[in-house]
């Protein structure tokens, strides 16, 4: 086990309401609490793009140009950090997202490696939205990897359940990837596999020897314990407003900073440094 540890900020989420949470949306606030997350340790930054017209910052954007104009403000605010750009994308025309990885050209991308129905229910038995497929086939994560490879960027493979954790090894033995893959356990969505540390032994036994990976820890008090259980396993680290919005002593997060601090609070406690963004290229052999 490594005793350093990767430290990445989501920074906002896919249609969080800038309205009803302090979520940035243009690339300014983009920027301001990229450094935020920064100063307390974040050497990786988890990207979404939103719409930048006014009164549509809680819709996601696809637009190469306002790709290019968020990561550059991130870049400036924080000079080395390494940019992680989102990718989930639902429908059969995902040319969008691969039109910003090809404008954008970042040192790591999200590869969605599998198919989830995405689902949540209210405490009445009602749907929390309508049910959908958040789509993944395999010819679908072929294409990502295959402009992700022509962007050299290093494909970081989002599982939200064990059965899509095995089919990454799949696709290293099949040629759709030639590298050590790295993994990133989504725990806590409503249909996917729930925020529970005792998950994680099994989750580190299923994936391919050497490979590096970290946990997506979605919900409130419960993903405190979770992100220390990673911690003490040698996993990588993520937080930030696209995942919750509450530190662990339950207080509303203002901002991505204090949840960052909270999981560099973690990593020490845990008897691990933080990676400095120079580190985390070392340690993950990116460009």
């Amino acid at each position: 086990m490594s005793d350093k540890v990767i430290i990445s900020c989501a920074l906002t989420g896919v249609l969080t309401d800038p309205k009803h949470f302090p979520v940035p949306v243009t690339p300014a606030e983009m920027a301001r609490e990229a450094k935020a997350a920064f100063d307390q340790g974040a050497a990786i930054m988890h990207v979404h793009f939103r719409q930048q017209e006014p009164g549509k910052g809680h819709l996601p954007s696809w637009e190469p140009a306002v790709a290019v104009d968020i990561m550059a403000a991130i870049r400036a605010a924080c000079p080395g950090v390494i940019l992680n750009q989102s990718t989930g994308f639902r429908g059969p025309d995902y040319e969008p997202p691969l039109a910003c990885l090809r404008a954008v050209r970042p040192e790591i991308a999200a590869c969605n490696a599998g198919t989830l129905n995405y689902l949540k229910i209210k405490s009445d038995g009602s749907w929390a939205w309508p049910p959908g497929i958040f789509d993944n086939a395999p010819p679908k994560v072929h294409d990502f990897l295959k402009v992700m490879a022509e962007t050299d960027t290093q494909p970081e493979f989002e599982c939200f359940d064990t059965g899509i954790v095995r089919s990454v090894e799949m696709y290293v033995r099949n040629g759709m990837y030639g590298g050590t893959p790295k993994y990133n356990f989504v725990m806590g969505v409503a249909s996917g596999q729930p925020a529970d540390g005792e998950l994680l032994p099994i989750l580190k036994r299923l994936i391919m020897k050497d490979s590096p990976w970290q946990v997506t820890a979605i919900g409130r008090a419960e993903i405190w314990k979770l992100h220390r259980r990673a911690a003490e396993l040698g996993g990588h680290l993520r937080s930030g407003l696209e995942d919750t919005f509450y530190l662990p002593d339950g207080r509303q997060a203002a901002s991505n900073g204090p949840l960052i601090e909270a999981l560099a609070t973690i990593a020490h406690e845990t008897g691990r440094s933080v990676a400095t963004p120079a580190e985390a290229r070392a340690m993950m052999g990116l460009r």
